[in-house]
């Protein structure tokens, strides 16, 4: 029997994983958001920035966790998950999604301290996904209408 990631995977999948991403990359929106508004006048800067940064890199793996389970391939994508930032970024969004008795845990700070370039690594990521969803709907765009133009 052939596994998942020997299948092409099933359009309806990718649809669902695209949702996934459009959600961490919303959060991702809304912290650039609070960065560009800056500190001043805002009371609340800190745990603004913390909140939308720990909803949008726990989201982002939730996309690679599926974008492994289907087995997709593109270059770019592939290139950047053979980083260890990828095991940092799983136990963040460990931390932020499971309780922690401790505010500093480790599951936190490994990403900050032990990560390798992880902010323009997570930017690449995003836009890497990005660029193949865009692709992806492209393709089926253009699919769809070479079937229309081939009806009688």
């Amino acid at each position: 029997m052939a596994s998942q990631q020997d299948q092409t995977p099933n359009p309806a999948h990718i649809f669902t994983l695209h949702r996934y991403f459009i959600w961490a990359d919303r959060m991702r929106w809304h912290f650039d958001r609070v960065l560009e508004q800056g500190q001043a006048g805002n009371p609340n800067w800190e745990v603004e920035t913390r909140l939308y940064m720990s909803y949008w890199y726990g989201g982002l793996y939730v996309v690679i966790e599926g974008w492994q389970e289907l087995g997709l391939k593109d270059e770019t994508v592939e290139k950047l998950l053979e980083s260890p930032n990828v095991s940092l970024l799983r136990r963040f969004r460990n931390g932020s999604f499971h309780f922690q008795r401790d505010y500093d845990d480790p599951r936190f700070l490994d990403l900050i301290v032990k990560g390798k370039n992880i902010v323009e690594w997570i930017r690449s990521l995003r836009q890497a996904y990005s660029e193949f969803f865009l692709k992806w709907f492209g393709g089926r765009e253009r699919a769809t209408k070479q079937e229309k133009d081939q009806k009688p």
